[in-house]
Parts: C-alpha cells; sequence; structure tokens
C-alpha cells in the first residue's frame, strides 16, 4: 500500500512540511499513492492544546481516517510520503501487528521520545516512539494497532536528544550509536532474530552540507552516500515491510536530486 498522507500538525506550525511532501510526491508521478485527507479543525497558530499536544483534536481526527483506510486494505506493505514523523505511529502499530518479529530503524536527528509532560515544545512529531511504547497519551491509545517494545527500535543519524529522551533510551539501553555501523546493526538485529524492518527517514537525519531542505537542519549528520549504503545493507538482509520519507520541505522538485537515490529506494523498491 502506498499512502501520501502530509501530515504537518505534529509539528506545530509545520512550516512547508506539506509542500514539501507535495513536491516528493509529483517527484514520484505514481498513481498508486493513495491520498488521505488531513482534517479542517484549526492548527497552528491558531490551534488548542490538549493533553501537553500541541494541535491535538486534529492530529488525532486525521490519524483516525489514517488508520480506518491502513485497516481496509490490510496491506502487506506499506510506503508512506509525509508528513511530519507523528503519523508513524499508525503504520508501525499496524505493521508491528502483521509481523511477530519487526524491527524498527529510524533514521532521525531526533529521538522522538518524549512524553507530552516532558517535550519542550508540546509538539507531537517528538512523540511517536514512546507512543509507541505503550507510555504516551493514553487517550492516544485507539490509535495503535500494537504497542512495541524498545529491543524493536534502533536509532541511526541519532544526535539532538532531550535529556529525558536519553534517559528513556538508557534504562532499556536502546540501540543508539553516534555514528553509523552498517555491520554492527546487521549483527545487532541478527543477535535478535528480526527478519522484518520498518524504515523510518526524517531527512534530517542528514548531514545539512549534504542536504539542507529539512524542517530542522542540525550538524554533523549523515552523509548522503552513508545512508544510501546503509539502505541499501538491510535490504539485502531483511524484508523490508515499511518505509517513509519525512520532513523534506522544498518544494522545488530539481532541489530533490541529491536525495532522489533515497526516495527511489524507499518508495519504489
Amino acid at each position: 500500500m502506498k499512502i501520501y498522507f502530509p501530515q504537518w500538525q505534529g509539528s506545530g506550525n509545520g512550516q512547508n512540511i506539506e509542500p514539501g511532501a507535495r513536491t516528493i510526491l509529483q517527484y514520484l508521478n505514481d498513481p498508486e499513492f493513495i491520498s488521505i485527507p488531513l482534517s479542517d479543525i484549526s492548527a497552528g497558530e491558531n490551534a488548542d492544546q490538549k493533553y501537553h499536544i500541541n494541535n491535538y483534536d486534529a492530529i488525532t481526527e486525521q490519524l483516525t481516517r489514517l488508520k480506518k483506510e491502513i485497516d481496509h486494505y490490510q496491506p502487506n506493505t506499506i510506503k508512506i510520503i509525509g508528513g511530519d514523523c507523528g503519523l508513524e505511529i499508525v503504520p508501525v502499530s499496524y505493521l508491528n501487528q502483521k509481523y511477530t518479529n519487526l524491527g524498527v530503524i529510524w533514521f532521525d536527528a531526533h529521538a522522538d521520545i518524549n512524553r507530552p509532560c516532558d517535550s519542550p515544545s508540546c509538539n507531537f512529531h517528538g512523540m511517536p516512539l514512546r507512543t509507541l511504547l505503550g507510555e504516551g497519551e493514553q487517550e492516544m491509545t485507539p490509535l495503535l494497532f500494537s504497542t512495541i517494545s524498545a529491543s524493536q527500535i534502533h536509532y541511526v543519524g541519532l544526535r539532538d536528544i532531550d535529556t529525558t529522551e536519553q534517559n528513556r533510551i538508557d534504562i532499556d539501553n536502546i540501540y543508539a550509536p553516534r555514528q553509523i555501523n552498517i555491520n554492527d546493526l546487521i549483527a545487532t538485529l541478527t543477535s535478535k532474530n528480526i527478519t522484518h524492518l520498518y524504515l523510518h527517514f526524517d531527512f534530517d537525519c542528514l548531514e545539512p552540507k549534504d542536504y539542507d531542505k529539512t524542517y530542522y537542519k542540525v550538524p554533523d549528520g549523515l552523509l548522503i552516500k552513508d545512508a544510501e549504503l546503509c539502505i541499501s545493507a538491510l535490504q539485502k538482509n531483511f524484508n523490508i515491510v515499511g518505509s517513509s520519507v519525512l520532513e523534506s520541505v522544498t518544494t522545488n522538485i530539481k532541489e530533490l536530486l541529491p536525495i532522489e537515490g533515497i526516495i527511489n529506494t524507499l518508495m519504489t523498491n
């Protein structure tokens, strides 16, 4: 199942996240992508906050819509063009329910594992992994098909971490090396008997000197060539059942040139 879901409300004001997602959709020009409508509920500067989550009503309304679509189609695989990282709670929890040995590879500069009450921004795109662990806002539990365990999470490109997030990573020794080591990642996944993977790819995992058309720009990131090598190695060694490309903000298709290899690999292979 291929999904276009340009959710931006999880990032607060979400400047250019929706048009950035649309640009990737236009680049791929693939009619198989199904568009999931976003909420009409006021969000951004005019939105209300509930449960320490900005734009809560809009987010939960549209994520409910996403869940119903996935539940209806019951796909074996999911590819998503987004949007902010908060949308991941639905496809990851669905695939986790479907495959008992799922690993989650989180290509991201940020840990995205805050509880709402600990989040400095109160933006939901910093909370999806904590929600998937079943430790987030309990009012959002109906959006999940299942919950994951900490041992399923594996970070790549992580470098901008809140103290509360680091504490959560440390509690369960979540895989979070500061430098990429593809062989070590594969060995770690193999040691856990993981055979299926979801590849979450937030473009801010990349070094801004390689690609800077991202919602956040965090120095000392992954080189594009290393990200491509890592994705290729994971595809060769595991069954990729889900993938996403998120939080690119350029509206110029030509500016996607540096990352077209990543987009093509994750969305077409």
